[in-house]
């Protein structure tokens, strides 16, 4: 009968070998038997070795025959003259700590489903290492939590080698528990400090690696939304900082607060900003600490400069923030490049909301019309057909500003005041202008463009008109409007008919071309 040394066999080996660890201690040396099956190079050895040690020590764990409290060291107990029983325990301890150390480094093998399994097991070790702990009590009701554990978790979770957004993606399940997200990010806290002080280069997919676990990180709005807990226990305490959402805040705003101080990438500073109005902000316990952060993103420029307008909008309006170049800024992101850029639609819904107040000076609304009108004359249709109305409803609001397009006794205008270079919008002289860039594009070649440029022919009506509808609108829904559109049946092409294939005799073509 030939002895089985397949997959097959080597499991039931392993198999076998469990069962008498967790039959005799006599049998305790086994288990570097199967902890040497998890230094394989086997992909499906290795699965069947972390599935015993998931076996082995979670029996262990639940028996209670693992050594609690610090851990000494292993020759100097087994020198010693302790009992057999302490012995073991502290042996045993060794090897689930060798065991757990393997697992961390497991998670970044080149197979992705043992990348998978080792992370499950290690959060099944948490949850049983907090149910069964192994280290003492301070105090009676004291809180206990295997912190140690599940920051090597997240320490192997933030590579500074390879993108892990496929395994963070699985761990966001755990993310779930109250327990384990408020450790976590005390942990992501402490990596990303440790990592970014210890080396002058961060490398880019450790800081991506960091945005995915952070920003899957979401609190609850409610204190009463805290009661989903990972590690079971008989009752919680009020004494506990995981069981309020107070400390929760806290640790979320130290977290975040810890990340962005650092210098980013480029790339990630856009991935941030374009979470942070609703998924940073309302959590953090003092939003006003962002404040550093967004002004310095304000301050960069380009698309990110738009994309921080978002937070700094609720930071202005909600925690009564002061930022005296606020519009200057604003007025200096106007280029022609924001008709193309892919945050087009977030910018004028946020521009909209920072004009719509009364209080603003002429001259300041003045200048916004004046600069879009002349950013306008450049500007795609689909672009136009949300500016236009833009412009209108500016001076809908500011009555001041109307002598833009209706000046009764102003004077002939030879050239025009207004300065573009200046940046400065109280400097531009704006109010002495006039909008003849809505009559020029009254001739645009459009005809809904050139319809929402004639608005101005008329008084303008006092209710706005909403451009919430025409934010996202494109070129391609434009043509396929167009498409759908029934025009006449005959149109008029020429109005005189053409005379032989080169036209009339005194046509220019005849005069130059002869058929031969």
């Amino acid at each position: 009968m030939e002895r089985d040394t397949g997959p097959r066999g080597a499991r039931r080996a392993l198999g076998h070998l469990l069962e008498a660890v967790l039959a005799s201690r006599g049998e305790a040396n086994a288990v570097f038997d199967i902890l040497a099956v998890l230094q394989s190079e086997d992909p499906e050895e290795i699965q069947d070795a972390v599935r015993a040690c998931s076996r082995l020590f979670g029996a262990l764990l639940e028996r209670g025959e693992l050594f609690v409290g610090q851990l000494p060291p292993e020759e100097a107990v087994m020198a010693g003259s302790q009992g057999a029983t302490r012995k073991y325990k502290v042996w045993m301890r060794h090897r689930y700590q060798s065991c757990c150390n393997r697992l961390a480094e497991l998670l970044a093998h080149p197979s992705f489903q043992v990348k998978e399994l080792a992370l499950s097991t290690l959060m099944k070790f948490v949850q049983l290492e907090g149910a069964h702990p192994l280290e003492k009590p301070k105090w009676e009701g004291s809180y206990l939590f295997p912190r140690q554990l599940l920051k090597a978790v997240v320490e192997g979770l933030l590579s500074l080698e390879e993108d892990r957004s496929l395994l963070l993606s699985q761990f966001r399940e755990y993310l779930e528990h109250d327990d384990i997200r408020y450790h976590v990010m005390q942990a992501a806290t402490d990596t990303v400090a440790r990592v970014a002080s210890g080396h002058p280069e961060v490398p880019l997919a450790f800081w991506n690696n960091a945005f995915t676990l952070l920003s899957a990180v979401s609190l609850p709005l409610q204190e009463s939304g805290l009661a989903n807990v990972y590690v079971k226990r008989t009752e919680l305490s009020d004494k506990w900082k995981v069981t309020h959402l107070k400390e929760h805040r806290r640790a979320f705003q130290a977290m975040w607060l810890g990340f962005l101080k650092h210098k980013l990438p480029l790339s990630l500073y856009k991935r941030v900003l374009v979470i942070v109005h609703d998924s940073i902000l309302p959590h953090l316990a003092q939003p006003s600490l962002l404040i550093d952060f967004l002004t310095r993103a304000y301050d960069v420029g380009g698309a990110i400069s738009l994309l921080a307008l978002n937070g700094l909008f609720i930071l202005i309006h909600k925690h009564n923030l002061e930022y005296p170049d606020f519009y200057r800024k604003l007025y200096g992101l106007l280029d022609p490049s924001i008709f193309h850029v892919k945050y087009r639609a977030r910018f004028f819904h946020l521009a909209d909301l920072f004009l719509s107040s009364s209080h603003l000076p002429a001259y300041l609304v003045a200048a916004f019309a004046k600069r879009l009108a002349c950013l306008a004359l450049t500007a795609p249709p689909e672009a136009l057909l949300l500016v236009l109305p833009f412009i209108c409803n500016l001076l809908r609001r500011h009555p001041a500003c109307r002598v833009l397009v209706h000046r009764p006794q102003g004077p002939e205008l030879d050239t025009d005041p207004y300065d573009p270079d200046e940046e400065d919008p109280a400097k531009s002289r704006a109010l002495e202008s006039s909008l003849w860039e809505l009559k020029a594009l009254q001739r645009h070649y459009h005809p809904e463009v050139s319809k929402a440029a004639s608005v101005i022919n008329q008084a303008l009506s006092v209710p706005e008109v909403s451009i919430a509808p025409l934010l996202e609108l494109t070129a391609y829904e434009m043509f396929e409007r167009d498409l759908k559109k029934k025009g006449p049946e005959a149109v008029p092409l020429e109005f005189i008919p053409v005379q032989g294939l080169l036209g009339r005799p005194d046509d220019l073509c005849a005069q130059h071309f002869t058929l031969s």
